[in-house]
């Protein structure tokens, strides 16, 4: 399920309703989930990045913010991913701190059984945010005719390029679909992965347009790989 991105005149109140549903969902649950969600909630309050759709912020800030040390901070970014709601984007490495995104689609999901506990008219707005059913997703290949079907279920999760893969699928789904999706992993050599890209069209413009969430991803499933090699 792929939710827009808040933009336009109507953003505002769209985050105050993503806001409610969080607290209501953290409401609902155990003390342990109430103060992750507390806390889930202070960092968007404080640090998130619309326009970016990113949150990018230091364990030490993050401490200071919660008021914790900096290991109640590590433990809590990891329940945060482990329930799903923050997708991590890049790892902290060389004193650069990572790069999360908020898992729309599994926030409405986790909150929607207590929509109604805040009222039909906050049911009714949320559903307006759920984009329509499709029978099926389509995929065109450039520089070919054919159209394939999105399958991402064919992804082999056991392999760290598998698993970088469905981590682009879920925190990037357009540009999974329309660019990376046809990757395929050709070696690792030292810190450098290579890869082939349908055509040549297709690696350097992936290379030049949208080469940062792609090591980001490869990164956080391969650890080493500093440079992504891209061939057509």
């Amino acid at each position: 399920m792929e939710i827009k991105r808040f933009t336009g005149h109507q953003a505002g109140s769209q985050k105050y309703d993503l806001l409610t549903a969080i607290s209501v969902a953290g409401l609902s649950g155990t003390p342990g989930f109430q103060n992750s969600m507390m806390r889930l909630i202070a960092l968007i309050t404080a640090r998130y990045n619309w326009r970016t759709d990113e949150l990018t912020v230091g364990q030490k800030e993050m401490a200071r913010l919660w008021s914790v040390d900096q290991r109640t901070v590590k433990r809590e970014i990891k329940r945060l991913t482990s329930y799903n709601m923050l997708l991590q984007l890049r790892p902290g490495v060389r004193g650069r701190v990572a790069a999360y995104r908020l898992n729309y689609a599994e926030i409405y999901r986790l909150s929607k059984p207590v929509w109604q506990n805040v009222g039909s008219d906050f049911v009714s707005r949320m559903e307006m945010q759920l984009p329509k059913p499709s029978e099926k997703v389509v995929h065109v290949q450039f520089g070919q005719e054919k159209q394939l079907e999105v399958e991402p279920e064919r992804q082999d999760l056991q392999s760290p390029w598998g698993r970088a893969l469905q981590r682009l699928s879920e925190s990037e789904m357009l540009l999974f679909k329309c660019w990376y999706r046809d990757l395929q992993l050709v070696e690792t050599q030292d810190q450098t992965i290579t890869l082939r890209a349908p055509s040549k069209f297709i690696a350097q413009y992936i290379q030049s347009h949208h080469l940062k969430p792609l090591l980001g991803a490869i990164q956080l499933e391969f650890g080493r790989i500093q440079k992504v090699r891209l061939i057509g």
